[in-house]
């Protein structure tokens, strides 16, 4: 399975997927859907998928002894196999003993992990010196920030049966359910439909993020019939321009069970539109790659931390514990990934809880009131094609730090960039982000680099990612 991998990134790296007919693309496609079948859903996966069922009808008492205990292996673990974590605790005046009888309420007596770090050691001195075989996958951040996570196989099926029991079934469908996909992963280049590819082994349908707008809706109308798709995930602003488009055509697609949303803050008029178009209620979720933490959407409209996935604290400015309803910053310790722990983690986002008191006889988990990271502006391409969420332009980019897209005309984008003076190659680079930039806004598009030392911050505090000024 390694080798079909290893095979399939070959040939897009080299382009033999592209300058594929869209027939062997599809068996590409499939091959590929077939290694994460088997990464994923092999090995612990079903005894972890009945585990976390398990645990859906924990009480809250149940969950304090669970969430305790989990943390002081993890921090154990940690202390004695991760040198980063061995230095940073003992500089911080703790010792091993303190962590054999942690308790859950001192966890803010730990230091945070910052994203610098994750990004400066996450390859070396974060990793476990007892870690199993695995690899890295990439998150960008949403303001361009590259981080390597690290996953082996029996994290990965751990993350992915926490996913089934939290996400999937609370929406009413699971992993054998025909599916479409719209996320990040450049599955064609031109302009030319099917704007989709199949995966056979995992019935899925993935459509391109890129080709959106009001002249290829066809071709994505003909996806969903095609592949008898009966549920729709993936970006919450994309899923949500396609069915702006099937709207304003006119065009009622097939009914689905389900609309699950991810990576982007999910706004009310996205859900009504998406309600709307599809007929079927929509499911609000938040993870990522980094996988320290996730919040789903139950049937009763209501969003739950899961506990057994991560700790997740809620702090103002000053560190402090925000108040019920209140916005504050998201620091998550994940409990699942043993080979690089992230404890304490500043992801980056802002939630808001809701009352801690406030739960019912299905679930007594930590309820959230808001997901408020992550609201990214839509960037139009002069063939009228709009899209969103263009983490794949800075992923990889070696001294990389921070990065911001302005767009300030149709065709004039400036990219502004936090450097790494050291490691940071501008030729190689800014050839890089201006190759993977017109593959989906076109080569008319004329691209303005900006070197700056830090990133404008918004009224809340925030960096936005993507700026619209048209």
């Amino acid at each position: 399975m390694e080798f079909l991998k290893l095979l399939i990134e070959s040939m897009s790296y080299s382009n033999l997927y592209f300058k594929a007919p869209v027939f062997f693309q599809n068996i590409a496609m499939s091959l590929y859907g077939l290694y994460w079948k088997k990464r994923r859903f092999g090995g612990v996966f079903k005894k972890e998928v009945n585990l976390f069922r398990k645990r859906n009808s924990f009480s809250k008492q149940q969950w304090d002894v669970y969430q305790e205990l989990e943390l002081r292996k993890l921090l154990v673990h940690a202390f004695t196999n991760v040198p980063f974590y061995q230095k940073k605790y003992t500089d911080a005046g703790f010792s091993l003993s303190d962590f054999q009888t942690f308790k859950l309420k001192n966890l803010n007596k730990l230091p945070f992990l910052e994203k610098e770090e994750l990004r400066q050691y996450g390859t070396t001195e974060l990793l476990s010196s007892t870690r199993i075989k695995g690899s890295f996958y990439s998150s960008s951040g949403s303001t361009g920030t590259p981080t390597n996570i690290f996953y082996s196989r029996e994290f990965h099926q751990k993350w992915s049966a926490a996913f089934e029991v939290r996400i999937r079934e609370w929406a009413g469908v699971d992993r054998f359910t025909p599916r479409g996909m719209i996320g990040g992963r450049k599955i064609l280049k031109g302009n030319s439909p099917p704007f989709y590819r199949y995966n056979y082994f995992e019935k899925q349908t993935y459509f391109s993020t890129y080709h959106i707008g009001p002249s290829n809706i066809n071709s994505y109308l003909k996806g969903i019939i095609e592949g008898k798709v009966e549920y729709m995930t993936g970006y919450a602003m994309s899923n949500y321009l396609l069915a702006k488009e099937f709207e304003k055509a006119g065009i009622i697609p097939p009914k689905m069970k389900a609309i699950i949303t991810s990576s982007e803050t999910l706004t009310n008029e996205m859900r009504r539109t998406l309600e709307k178009v599809y007929d079927c209620k929509v499911y609000d979720s938040y993870s990522g790659v980094e996988a320290c933490g996730l919040i789903s959407e139950s049937n009763d409209g209501k969003l739950f931390n899961s506990p057994d996935v991560g700790i997740i604290e809620v702090l103002d400015e000053k560190g402090k514990n925000v108040k019920q309803n209140e916005i504050g910053e998201l620091i998550s310790t994940g409990l699942l990934n043993y080979d690089q722990p992230l404890i304490r983690y500043k992801i980056g986002d802002r939630i808001s809880l809701g009352n801690i008191n406030n739960f019912n006889n299905q679930r007594q988990m930590p309820i959230v009131k808001s997901i408020n990271g992550r609201i990214e502006d839509v960037v139009t391409g002069p063939n009228g094609n709009i899209m969103v969420r263009f983490h794949s332009i800075f992923i990889d980019i070696n001294g990389l730090i921070a990065s911001q897209i302005i767009q300030q005309s149709i065709s004039h984008i400036v990219l502004k960039l936090v450097i790494d003076d050291n490691c940071y190659n501008d030729v190689n680079s800014e050839a890089i982000m201006t190759d993977r930039l017109k593959y989906q806004l076109g080569d008319s598009i004329k691209i303005f680099f900006e070197y700056v030392n830090e990133l404008p911050l918004t009224s809340s505090g925030k960096i936005k990612a993507v700026i619209s000024k048209i």
